[in-house]
């Protein structure tokens, strides 16, 4: 067994039951907490560059509390995502293998959307949502074209790199 394993093991079973009950506490739910206790540590252990830990459990709870963040920020979604589709005529109303799909791409794009700066993200919803053109999102915003074609620019580069870093 290599070093980095038993340093993976060694953190492992001194911090997961610790991290768990933090978790619960956070979350109210145990299934949640050991769900995302178990994604904390392969966070970590997927790391590409190998992390010297001064503080394990501060580094734990920094990765965790990520975790939760996005845990409530789908549930919201998912909450949305149900109350319109209950809005729906029966007819109208898709599939389960439908609404996962739909759910999947909703939680996608808001982790997408939520990794841009304020202004590049409003100026992205403004051109790909609502279809304004570079000036009228300019006059919107207060700010130049200019600007906005910058906007774009780093829009469409943020978007580009989460895609080509989770294929």
């Amino acid at each position: 067994m290599s070093t980095l394993q038993c340093e993976a093991q060694a953190l492992y079973r001194d911090h997961h039951g610790w991290l768990r009950d933090w978790l619960r506490a956070k979350l109210g739910c145990s299934h949640n907490a050991a769900d995302l206790a178990h994604d904390t540590f392969l966070r970590l252990l997927s790391r590409r560059e190998r992390v010297e830990l001064v503080d394990p459990r501060a580094y734990l709870t920094t990765i965790a509390h990520g975790l939760v963040v996005d845990f409530h920020r789908r549930r919201a979604l998912e909450r949305a995502y149900l109350a319109s589709l209950a809005a729906l005529p029966e007819p109208q109303t898709p599939s389960p293998e439908e609404r996962a799909i739909v759910l999947e791409a909703l939680v996608a794009i808001d982790a997408m959307l939520d990794g841009m700066k304020p202004g590049v993200r409003q100026a992205f919803i403004l051109s790909q949502l609502e279809g304004l053109t570079y000036a009228q999102i300019a006059a919107q915003l207060g700010v130049t074209v200019r600007t906005v074609n910058n906007y774009m620019l780093k829009a469409l580069e943020h978007c580009y790199l989460i895609v080509a870093d989770g294929a």
